[in-house]
């Protein structure tokens, strides 16, 4: 198994990290996410309009993401370019579906996806995305 794949395989085995983006100074700015890896290798975040992470994206894609076991001494960073959908104006437009997805993904089924639909619109949600384009860290074993 590739390196790659191996650190692939670390962060499909969590859905909890801290992403990492760039302030107008330059400087970090992290925040506590939820994500999934979907088989393409592409890490997916569920991120509000107005949230400074989301605000940093679009003017600065780069980002990374750290990544640890759950006994803290194995972890992953990685690092990409991130996209962001559109925001989510209709509980079943195209970004919607892919809250859904991401969703399911992260936490299961929902008890009533309608009510999940009217709330993303709500808090104008949406998906932020990118590709592995670098990753290193401590793997277990």
């Amino acid at each position: 198994m590739t390196a790659a794949q191996q650190h692939l395989d670390f962060l499909a085995s969590s859905h909890h990290g801290v992403l990492v983006t760039l302030k107008r100074d330059g400087r970090p700015q992290l925040s506590n996410i939820a994500y999934y890896v979907s088989g393409s290798g592409r890490v997916h975040i569920s991120v509000t309009a107005d949230r400074v992470k989301t605000r940093n994206v679009a003017r600065d894609p780069r980002v990374s993401m750290h990544v640890t076991s759950k006994d803290f001494w194995s972890y992953v960073v990685i690092e990409g370019d991130a996209e962001l959908t559109p925001v989510t104006t209709d509980p079943h437009d195209a970004t919607a579906d892919a809250l859904v997805e991401y969703y399911r993904a992260v936490s299961g089924e929902h008890p009533d996806w309608e009510e999940y639909r009217r709330a993303i619109v709500d808090d104008r949600r949406q998906i932020l995305s990118f590709a592995v384009t670098h990753a290193y860290g401590q793997l277990p074993g």
